[in-house]
């Protein structure tokens, strides 16, 4: 069966942004390529009844690119599309946390979360996805109550399952994001419970966690804070060192929070509630 590849010409400041929202459009796969020059090239593979240059343009229009890029289309073969995305998905270890697909082979001294590359955004390759990881790999010690808001794949949430969480609930905006998490949950024996906003119970959580964009974090603040007992903690991912400051200001009256670890231009912000 022949599928759709997607390759695209964009300034690297906007290719991880629109490879997650490709991802969001419906792209199966995406890749970034030629991290060194000023032009990135993302790759995305569609279903063969899909259309991708729409995909591109509503990508565009969420990401906030104000970018008219060229891009090419051509058919790739799907047994061709598997192993290139094999041989490009490697295994993640973060602490006591290994991540990996079906077809890696896990050490025996690890909690193990088993993602294919699919649907949703959230395998661990992305570097605001690993901080996010690291955070709760440091501070999930067994019993506690996690939301996971904007959970894609359901990989922060089945991450903090596995270090010994005793309650998981996840939230998302896209209704494929939902079903995935869902998916991968079962596939890891894992209870998760996924909603959509509207639908997420009037709950507090020990920890909320959020790997998202700066803009949908700001917007958020209140609604993120009320999900938040007294002394939870909170951990904000999914922007650039540029954007921290004005994302630690929406937050500052309701929690203790600061830029607490970064991986190349990208942040985390994590802290306690008041």
């Amino acid at each position: 069966m022949s599928l759709l590849a997607l390759r695209v010409h964009v300034p690297q400041e906007s290719a991880d942004a629109l490879s997650d929202a490709l991802l969001e459009h419906g792209a199966q796969s995406v890749s970034i390529e030629a991290l060194d020059d000023p032009q990135a090239v993302v790759s995305a593979i569609f279903a063969a009844s899909a259309d991708p240059g729409r995909a591109l343009q509503k990508a565009l229009e969420r990401c906030g690119a104000r970018i008219a890029p060229q891009y090419t289309l051509g058919a790739v073969e799907e047994s061709d599309w598997v192993r290139r995305s094999q041989a490009h998905f490697a295994p993640l270890r973060v602490g006591r946390l290994w991540l990996g697909a079906s077809w890696h082979v896990a050490p025996a001294d690890c909690a193990c979360v088993r993602l294919d590359p699919g649907r949703a955004f959230g395998t661990g390759s992305h570097a605001s996805t690993r901080l996010v990881l690291a955070y709760l790999e440091r501070v999930v010690h067994g019993g506690e109550a996690v939301l996971d808001y904007g959970c894609g794949s359901g990989i922060l949430a089945i991450a903090a399952a596995k270090l010994g969480a005793a309650r998981i609930d996840a939230v998302d905006n896209d209704p494929v994001a939902i079903d995935v998490a869902c998916e991968n949950a079962h596939a890891n024996a894992v209870a998760l419970h996924a909603y959509a906003p509207e639908a997420l119970p009037p709950d507090r959580y020990d920890l909320v966690v959020a790997n998202i964009l700066a803009r949908p974090l700001i917007e958020l603040a209140p609604r993120l804070a009320g999900h938040g007992k007294q002394g939870a903690g909170i951990a904000l991912s999914g922007l650039l060192a540029s954007q921290a400051e004005e994302v630690q200001r929406a937050y500052a009256p309701m929690f203790d929070v600061s830029v607490t670890a970064r991986e190349d231009e990208w942040v985390l912000l994590s802290g306690i509630r008041r």
